[in-house]
């Protein structure tokens, strides 16, 4: 099954990518399944416009927004099928706001959550990328070469403070929380470390 994001953001990647998701009777429904005639495989999606009701495929009664982390708003916004009327979801003109504020209020939690970065190491980073970005439309093999390097010596520094946290006994969960990401993300990095 696709999983079709609506949101997403570069800070917290995929372990963050938001959606809108769908209640009918409550719940959430599983999957919806296209008939594409015969073959091994049928293709599917959980994304919010495919529950029209259309070709007995169910339809919506309210949205959320829900989050790849496993998250799900506590609010909920009713769709008004008399104003939707026959119109495929895809097509309408449903307002999303209500979930995207609530992903992103969801995001400030867990960006409150997450290690601050020391300023002059923010602002290092924000000059690092303004220079790549300049470097890449001047020089884009010096770029390249440039991105090269970074990515080096963040493996290597990857390894030396995950390794610092895995020798302090430091939990995947604290780790995750302290990165804005998955346990199952924070679990790799701890036990990459101890494999170095």
């Amino acid at each position: 099954m696709l999983v079709e994001w609506d949101w997403w953001t570069v800070e917290f990647g995929d372990a963050h990518a938001g959606a809108v998701g769908v209640l009918i009777g409550g719940g959430e429904p599983g999957p919806v399944y296209f008939d594409v005639g015969s073959g091994p495989e049928v293709p599917s999606t959980t994304h919010w416009t495919a529950y029209d009701g259309r070709a007995t495929r169910p339809r919506a009664e309210a949205l959320r927004a829900r989050c790849a982390c496993g998250w799900r708003a506590a609010a909920e916004y009713p769709l008004d099928w008399d104003a939707i009327g026959d119109e495929p979801l895809y097509e309408a003109d449903v307002n999303l706001s209500g979930p995207l504020a609530d992903w992103n209020a969801h995001l400030s939690l867990v960006r409150d959550k997450a290690a601050p970065l020391p300023e002059p190491l923010a602002a290092l980073l924000v000059e690092i990328a303004g220079q790549l970005t300049a470097t890449s439309a001047d020089a884009p093999l010096a770029a390249l070469r440039a991105v090269g390097v970074l990515e080096r010596i963040a493996a290597r520094i990857t390894r030396e403070a995950a390794g610092v946290l895995s020798d302090a006994g430091v939990s995947a969960e604290t780790v995750a929380a302290g990165l804005g990401t998955t346990r199952s993300k924070a679990l790799m990095l701890l036990l990459t470390a101890q494999d170095g």
